[in-house]
């Protein structure tokens, strides 16, 4: 689960605040995915597009729902699989799964695309990503209310998603979500830790540090809490504590690429 959700990403792809990211550009500009969609079809070779139209007809034709369920899955695999479209992958899964009143199935495809977006670096996709994966974590809940875990993936789909991309209102969406957690489990690591990430997004860095310090006290060797509780300190204006914490993440990661970061991301600090 924790490989789900994290989407197996290192620190070396870590996202960057939205300050020094969006260059201006919010969440607020609109993705079209049914423009996107037109457009990538245009772009098939002959047998490709007869492969799609021939599946999109099933859809409409179908009368089960498991027969639906499954050209849609036949879709996302040709669009994410064999072209590398995230979108249209998305898109698809987002569809499948909609039709399976399956916790399981709506989550795994809600961890899916959260792991996708948290690489996003178009703030429109981004937010449009993670509106997909809001709708389907709601549709768990509905059917399981007292799981904390999902109610985590919910709160870190409104942190990563536009909160991460400038909007300040979805940051606090996902920081409210992650605060009934651990006011029930304050031991909940998943929920400290995007709490943490939320807290540095939003600028509050004396709770971000709080937050983040009780993760990296009990997970040591989590990478990605000890480069944001770095980030945290730096924030708040912490140099010495915020060196001695990117040094600790190149440790970790062990990357040339993310040390030679680290070392250009001390070198200002300094």
């Amino acid at each position: 689960m924790v490989v789900l959700w994290f989407g197996g990403k290192t620190v070396t792809e870590k996202t960057t605040p939205p300050a020094a990211q969006t260059g201006g550009k919010t969440a607020s500009q609109a993705f079209d995915i049914e423009d996107f969609l037109k457009k990538s079809k245009e772009k098939l070779t002959v047998p490709q597009a007869n492969y799609v139209n021939q599946v999109e007809n099933r859809i409409s034709r179908g009368d089960v729902k498991i027969q639906q369920e499954k050209a849609y899955n036949e879709l996302a695999s040709f669009w994410g699989d064999s072209l590398h479209n995230h979108e249209l992958y998305v898109f698809y899964i987002y569809k499948a799964s909609m039709l399976v009143n399956s916790e399981k199935n709506l989550t795994f495809a809600a961890r899916q695309i959260l792991a996708d977006f948290r690489n996003e670096p178009d703030p429109a996709k981004r937010g449009w990503k993670a509106e997909q994966a809001i709708a389907l974590i709601e549709k768990a809940i509905e059917l399981n209310p007292s799981n904390d875990s999902l109610k985590v993936d919910l709160g870190a789909c409104y942190v990563f998603g536009k909160g991460m991309a400038g909007d300040a209102q979805e940051t606090m969406k996902g920081i409210q979500q992650l605060l009934q957690v651990v006011k029930k489990d304050s031991m909940n690591m998943q929920a400290q830790m995007v709490l943490g990430i939320g807290g540095v997004v939003s600028t509050q860095y004396a709770k971000a540090v709080e937050r983040l310090q009780k993760v990296v006290q009990y997970q040591p060797d989590n990478a990605e809490a000890v480069s944001w509780l770095a980030e945290a300190y730096a924030g708040k204006g912490d140099k010495a504590n915020a060196i001695k914490w990117f040094e600790v993440s190149k440790r970790l990661v062990g990357n040339p690429a993310y040390s030679r970061e680290i070392d250009a991301r001390v070198k200002e600090l300094r």
